[in-house]
């Protein structure tokens, strides 16, 4: 079977197609979201989701999330003794997806459709495909988040010639898509967004007017108290939901702090977050050659759509209210199941026709001619422009521009900038060409990119008829087979907590947590319910570890509510 996998920045999940439709699949604590957390303890133990987020309550410094921000690019992430790269922790979350899928469906699961978002490049696109690598599974396809969401509405299977705006606001990615149906073919038109806005931005604002009502420089914080405030801003934020004003309590050198906000002075500081929303909308709509009126139906995405701020802000920019008829947390993660399930040829599902674009335009470096005759190298020459529906093919002609040239590089870019070095170098190839007065001799440059994101250069020297090609995946991209098993060994080593102890060590976590916020009387009680439980787990009587399990979760949860 394969699975359907939304690799979320702050929380992922996965689904299979079954006789009733895609169904989320629970992760092992029987939750459908699994935070994209990943921590290593004291003792090489690494811990994802929601135990990896309890941790980092206490051990910052063990602890990433929000990495797939930088998926694709050099940071690296220090935990403790180890270091990884986004794609390695992506790969964590991906496994104990995995895991968890196996768990519920009883069978083995090598095969998934991943999906991310519409506006990640070349780079990203394949740094993720590498993690789902590392992770043991072979990615089927890399799906854009807009398109798994327009199957899992079912938009393939409304009326004709219908236009869709899919408004996706994740927890660290914005996206925007139009997509167009006629007939069985569902064509995405335009894509736009932003890599780095995001729900996180929307609490950051709430982190950011605490400190400054009470006067507080973010550096005085340390790791640990950030994390608290953090948390506390986001219990606020979504309790914007169904209250018009929230208070986030925050204890700073033992003084217990407070800071009061209404929703409408709330929606007044995230104005510029708003306007940043605002321009990928008329990008894309300008792309598409279409009006904001041209569009049918809107569909939200994400779990920051849920935002009062950000639907308030939907409704009013497009004047109608979006189909909210799907969980926005689970669509991605459903329509990548349905998208699995038509790459499994499954008989329930409907065949539909998808096509995609190019989210940002391919070209390559060349140089121009200045009013005195003279040539300005560095230039950009686009050949595929951004949001030319693919699969799709472009040829463009270059000359020699020297005398007896020899040879001519061929610079693989992708970006939209003019100049050549503000985009991204995918890769280069060099064809030999006859000596000759400049100008005499040429070469075709063909692209042609496929749905999977790979892109096929033919080079064709005119004169000669030779053909050169290369499949471009880009520099310092793609990892041997050699090189994904052995990083895949490596990441073996460290010691994943196993399965039947997560649900047990989360409630740990947390009591230890509590013990070392509470003081006098309430951490004597702490610390006596901890002994309990643990005497509980040292019995190995699973009854005897249920009834403890329950009756700690109820006291800590008690006292929680009264910090």
């Amino acid at each position: 079977m394969i699975i359907g996998i939304d690799l979320g920045t702050t929380n992922s999940l996965c689904a299979y197609y079954s006789e009733e439709g895609a169904k989320i699949i629970p992760n092992r604590l029987g939750k459908p979201l699994t935070p994209s957390v990943v921590s290593v303890d004291e003792q090489g133990v690494v811990s994802v989701g929601e135990t990896a987020k309890e941790y980092a309550l206490m051990h910052p410094d063990r602890a990433a999330s929000v990495f797939k921000r930088f998926m694709g690019t050099d940071k690296q992430y220090q935990l403790g003794n180890y270091e990884y790269h986004s794609e390695e922790l992506s790969a964590f979350v991906l496994r104990a997806l995995k895991e968890d899928a196996e768990t519920y469906l009883n069978e083995e699961i090598t095969e998934a459709v991943i999906s991310v978002p519409a506006y990640f490049d070349d780079k990203r696109r394949k740094a993720t495909k590498r993690a789902g690598e590392l992770a043991g599974l072979k990615v089927e396809r890399i799906i854009s988040e807009p398109t798994a969401a327009a199957i899992a509405y079912g938009l393939y299977e409304k009326r004709k010639s219908t236009r869709f705006l899919v408004f996706d606001l994740g927890g660290g990615t914005f996206d925007v898509s139009i997509l167009e149906l006629f007939e069985n073919i569902l064509e995405v038109r335009a894509v736009a967004g932003d890599n780095y806005l995001g729900g996180e931005d929307f609490t950051d604002i709430l982190v950011n007017a605490f400190l400054e009502e009470h006067e507080i420089s973010v550096d005085s914080l340390t790791l640990r108290e950030l994390g608290k405030l953090h948390q506390a801003a986001e219990t606020a934020k979504c309790e914007f939901s169904d209250k018009d004003e929230v208070t986030i309590a925050f204890r700073y050198h033992e003084e217990e702090k407070e800071y009061t906000i209404s929703l409408k002075d709330y929606e007044a500081l995230c104005e510029p977050l708003l306007e940043k929303i605002r321009k990928p909308i008329q990008r894309s709509l300008s792309d598409a050659h279409i009006k904001l009126s041209d569009i049918d139906e809107v569909v939200l995405v994400g779990g920051a759509t849920k935002l009062s701020a950000v639907h308030n802000f939907i409704v009013k920019l497009f004047r109608k209210f979006p189909d909210t008829s799907i969980n926005p947390d689970e669509a991605v993660a459903l329509g990548a199941a349905i998208q699995a399930a038509m790459k499994e040829r499954n008989e329930a599902v409907k065949e539909v026709i998808l096509t995609d674009v190019c989210s940002f335009t391919l070209g390559t470096e060349v140089c121009v001619e200045r009013g005195n005759g003279s040539f300005e190298a560095g230039h950009f020459m686009p050949i595929l422009d951004r949001n030319t529906v693919i699969p799709a093919s472009r040829t463009e002609r270059v000359y020699t521009l020297h005398d007896n040239q020899e040879s001519i590089r061929v610079n693989v870019l992708q970006g939209e900038s003019r100049f050549a070095q503000n985009n991204l170098l995918l890769g280069s190839m060099t064809v030999n060409v006859p000596k000759g007065a400049a100008g005499e001799e040429a070469i075709d440059i063909t692209y042609t990119y496929d749905i999977n994101s790979l892109l096929e250069v033919e080079v064709k020297v005119v004169s000669t008829g030779e053909v050169k090609k290369q499949v471009i995946k880009g520099k310092s991209n793609d990892m041997s087979e050699e090189e994904v098993k052995q990083r895949m060994e490596e990441l073996s080593y460290l010691k994943v907590h196993p399965r039947d102890q997560e649900e047990n060590r989360l409630l740990l976590l947390k009591g230890e947590r509590l013990y070392e916020e509470s003081t006098g009387d309430v951490r004597i009680r702490i610390d006596m319910w901890l002994r309990a439980f643990e005497e509980a787990l040292n019995s190995r009587s699973r009854e005897k570890i249920e009834d403890a399990r329950r009756e700690l979760r109820e006291q800590l949860a008690g006292v929680e509510r009264n910090i």
